[in-house]
């Protein structure tokens, strides 16, 4: 979503995509906790990788707060 977010059509597109992008970020910690829940994965594992998908939705978030307030 990122990548197509690039070559939005509009302005409003490029904030609906974004906030795609945050959606789909959501769901994959939710799944990777479902994978904790289950031992699929060690604590440090989803540790690590569940640090870096809430960096990424810090990043996403700040860029939609960014684009609307430009665009208004």
């Amino acid at each position: 979503m990122i990548r197509e977010a690039e070559y939005a059509e509009s302005k409003a597109d490029f904030k609906h995509k974004f906030a795609m992008v945050q959606k789909e970020i959501n769901e994959t910690l939710y799944y990777l906790d479902l994978l904790k829940q289950t031992d699929f994965l060690t604590n440090e594992h989803f540790n690590n990788i569940y640090e870096d998908g809430i960096e990424i939705i810090k990043l996403v978030t700040a860029i939609i707060k960014s684009s609307k307030a430009s665009h208004q």
